[in-house]
């Protein structure tokens, strides 16, 4: 079924739901603000590129998708992604990436591929959300230590020697700036959860950065102003040469919109015990891109965090994910020139907040005491993702997996006894 969970949930919709949808909404709004000003800077990108795929894609993504509750935006998982796009083809090449991925998984709506996510193994996905999350994790260390490195390599293995050298020019200051703002967060988040933690942290931090003008690197002082309204939608440039060229990209943005959208929207009916529309959600995250594209922003898909957060806060329909697109929109006409005061530290902080998040620690014994074989996956295609390529990564990982489960059907079918009744 690819009907709009908002078709659905607008028939019985009343008051009490606007009124917790509008708290909600604006809530995710405020945790949404910072961490996509974080990835687009992460991704290589303008940071205002990252407010525009929060307003655009999370509207599309709210409007046509089939979760109740999902979120979507700008995620960490395409970071890596998105990096290496830019360095190799350049902003409009990433542009065009988007906009043909959102083809794809329009596509893949319409062929009711939303129920192949439980094909790929869960060893798998997880190995690649480790590496990226190591990943982030490594590309934030110049800004939480302040270190002056004038740029730095996409390749995990040469990046590690670049900070390595530039060790002498740790700046202590922007280093307490960065684990003030890491503690906050997690402060904020343990003991008031519903709480947008997350921007009163980093503002708290940038404000001391000001008020006692301290040698902090900010996000104006790097990038210069925010713009405070939306670009105009427009074409990318096209070309045969271009499309063949850019495939391999397109595959993997689509792929990773995909994948992590219906992860988000099964979490998301674990929270409210309710169930989600893959195909609808498949199709809203093509729209999303899409849309996204036109207006010159990044990859989307659904957000697992914001997701829940928006759950936590009371969100009942994808009306609060409507107006945490609209209150994203608001800020950036209204705020924008304050947002020039966010230090550089307090956003790294962020990102390592949100790789730490990704590795999902909880489940690290889980994985150990699991089967020898799901462990060896995960932990070659982690590996695969931090040294070689995504691509090659879930390639390897998913063949692998799947051979693995297949002999092991063979096991189980030959090893089996009818039971006696």
């Amino acid at each position: 079924m690819r009907q709009p969970k908002i078709l659905t949930t607008i028939k019985t919709y009343d008051i009490q739901q606007f009124v917790a949808d509008l708290i909600a909404g604006v809530t995710v709004a405020m945790v949404a603000l910072p961490l996509s000003l974080a990835i687009a800077i992460a991704s290589g990108a303008d940071p205002g590129q990252g407010l525009v795929t929060a307003i655009v894609a999370g509207f599309l993504i709210s409007a046509f998708g089939g979760s109740r509750v999902q979120i979507g935006g700008p995620t960490g998982a395409f970071i890596v992604v998105v990096f290496s796009v830019i360095a190799e083809h350049g902003y409009d090449g990433l542009v065009l990436a988007t906009f043909m991925a959102g083809f794809l998984l329009l596509l893949a709506g319409q062929l009711r591929a939303g129920n192949l996510i439980s094909y790929i193994p869960e060893s798998v996905v997880n190995g690649f959300t480790i590496g990226i999350a190591i990943i982030i994790a490594t590309s934030q260390l110049k800004d939480i230590f302040g270190l002056n490195i004038e740029s730095v390599p996409a390749d995990f293995l040469e990046k590690l020697p670049v900070l390595w050298q530039a060790r002498e020019t740790f700046n202590s200051t922007e280093f307490l700036i960065g684990i003030a703002a890491l503690i906050l967060i997690v402060l904020f988040r343990r003991l008031a959860p519903r709480f947008p933690g997350l921007i009163v942290a980093v503002g708290m931090c940038s404000c001391a950065v000001w008020a006692l003008s301290l040698p902090v690197d900010t996000l104006g002082s790097r990038f210069g102003s925010l713009p405070q309204t939306l670009p105009l939608p427009s074409l990318p440039e096209i070309s045969w040469d271009r499309i063949v060229e850019l495939i391999p990209a397109a595959l993997i943005i689509a792929f990773l919109a995909g994948v992590e959208s219906l992860l988000s929207a099964m979490v998301a009916d674990r929270m409210i015990a309710g169930n989600h529309r893959p195909n609808a959600e498949l199709t809203a995250q093509g729209a999303a891109n899409i849309g996204s594209a036109l207006f010159g922003g990044l990859p989307a898909t659904g957000a697992i965090a914001r997701t829940a957060t928006n759950v936590r806060a009371g969100g009942k329909t994808p009306v609060a994910g409507i107006i945490h697109a609209f209150t994203i929109l608001l800020l950036m006409m209204l705020a924008a020139p304050l947002a020039g005061y966010l230090a550089m530290p307090a956003l790294a902080a962020i990102l390592l907040i949100t790789a730490w998040n990704m590795s999902e620690p909880h489940k690290w014994s889980e994985y150990v005491s699991g089967r020898r074989s799901d462990l060896m996956l995960l932990l070659t295609t982690m590996l695969l993702t931090v040294v070689v390529d995504l691509t090659v990564a879930i390639g390897v990982g998913v063949v692998i997996g799947l051979a693995l489960r297949l002999s092991r059907r063979k096991s189980i079918e030959s090893d089996w006894t009818p039971p006696e009744r």
